[in-house]
């Protein structure tokens, strides 16, 4: 199971907003800080203000602030904001046209669960040093 740039780079716009909690930053700040293409970032804090974990300002003094506090911010729902459903493989849960005949789902259902779980059990507030 891979995650996407998106995953990544959304995670340490995350980590770098919850470091300054709760004051807010821009969009250059933050990509510069983090190594990150401000144009890129700008699509990623979109998706994330759209799921309800940033909000933002416009304007000269604009820029992005958490939506809540970092403990209340779980790694797996920014995660799955930005890269989709959390699932070892393609087939698993309702996408499997063959899952009664596959003994393996068990398998891959098991992951999915787990790697869910881990995800959602970490908190933004874990991630800030």
């Amino acid at each position: 199971m891979k995650f996407s740039t998106k995953a990544e780079y959304g995670l340490k716009a995350m980590v770098n907003l919850a470091q300054c909690f709760p004051d807010q930053k821009s969009i250059k700040e933050i990509a510069n800080q983090e190594d990150i293409s401000q144009k890129y970032l700008e699509r990623l804090m979109v998706t994330l203000r759209n799921g309800e974990v940033v909000n933002s300002s416009k304007g000269k003094s604009g820029g992005y602030v958490l939506a809540k506090n970092p403990k209340n911010i779980p790694v797996g729902q920014i995660i799955e904001l930005l890269d989709g459903d959390i699932s070892p493989m393609r087939c698993v849960g309702k996408f499997c046209a063959a899952r009664d005949k596959c003994p393996s789902s068990v398998v891959w259902d098991e992951i999915g669960i787990q790697v869910k779980k881990t995800v959602y059990k970490i908190k933004l507030s874990d991630l800030i040093k």
